[in-house]
């Protein structure tokens, strides 16, 4: 019976370091990473007031009881947490109804602010009305993020919130990296992780405290601590160049055990050499339909919304 160095019976194998881990040893690793990496990264300061983007699936479910511990050693720290209903029939409803369970449970004020609230529409509608014009449809989860970091950055405004913290773990980060290698995008490398920054007051900056821990780890730490969390997969996920990805890094991993962490590693080189290049700073104007900050006569999601006519279905914010 292999033993976690503690002397209890191990029960988790964590493959890039060579670690075995029983139960409370994995736990516990797990909650100090999250906190070696807040403070790596500087991401809080001790009076902030932060707004937990909350979806109610495992990530974000394990990522909010961490962050809870770790909070209640800092009293002058609030946290808010905050779900954006998308609009997604028979997936979103549960996820919302998790999420009400989990901050209830600890305690924590809860916002939940919907698509049809912000820009008059649902998902479910936006995609509808894309399917009904033709050569106008994009993939959902295109819409999907661009919709809801603006929601987010917008409700998030208004909680006046010093920082909006997202579930984002290891392998979600080593997929949007190589998404932007993909489609060429280079520079979108030094702002996807360096998004604590604050480059225009209307923009909230964004922190990612679970960058260094792989999903499965925080399926496991979940699963081990008992959390009720939302299992279900979007049914507009299998559209995405995501998927694919996805796949891909997880056979890599399988066979190269920290590939994903160096992938990490590299793209955080990368950045620092592009924000050590890029000396111009980054003057956003206001959109000239919502008044939400943007580089463009309008904003990506009102241009989105605009090409399908859906502009006007709700009022300028």
């Amino acid at each position: 019976m292999q033993r976690c160095s503690c002397g209890k019976r191990a029960v988790y194998f964590q493959k890039h370091s060579g670690q075995k881990l029983c139960k409370g040893c994995f736990i516990d690793s797990l909650e100090k990473k999250v906190r070696r990496t807040i403070s790596k990264h500087k991401m809080f300061q001790r009076n902030n007031r932060i707004a937990y983007a909350l979806s109610g699936g495992k990530d974000s479910v394990a990522l909010l009881h961490i962050l809870q511990k770790i909070e209640r050693q800092f009293q002058n720290t609030e946290m808010i947490a905050v779900t954006i209903d998308e609009g997604v029939a028979n997936y979103r409803e549960d996820a919302i109804a998790i999420a009400k369970e989990n901050t209830k449970q600890l305690g924590i004020e809860h916002e939940i602010n919907s698509f049809r609230d912000i820009y008059g529409a649902s998902l479910d509608q936006i995609i509808e009305t894309a399917d009904m014009q033709s050569g106008k449809r994009l993939v959902a989860c295109t819409y999907c993020g661009v919709l809801r970091r603006k929601a987010l950055n917008i409700v998030a405004r208004n909680l006046n919130a010093d920082v909006i913290v997202t579930a984002h773990n290891l392998d979600d980060i080593a997929q949007t990296i190589l998404i932007n290698l993909i489609r060429g995008d280079v520079w979108r490398l030094g702002r996807d992780l360096s998004s604590s920054k604050v480059i225009d007051s209307r923009m909230i900056p964004r922190v990612k405290p679970a960058r260094e821990i792989p999903e499965k780890e925080l399926t496991l730490y979940a699963y081990y601590r008992g959390l009720n969390y939302h299992g279900g997969s979007c049914p507009y996920s299998v559209e995405a160049l995501r998927g694919d990805i996805r796949n891909f890094l997880t056979l890599m991993e399988a066979k190269r055990p920290s590939s994903l962490l160096s992938l990490l590693r590299a793209s955080e080189k990368i950045s620092k050499t592009l924000q050590l290049q890029s000396s111009q700073p980054i003057n956003l104007g206001s959109c000239e339909y919502c008044n939400e900050p943007t580089q463009r006569q309008l904003c990506k999601a009102c241009e989105l919304l605009g090409n399908l006519n859906l502009l006007g279905e709700n009022e300028p914010l």
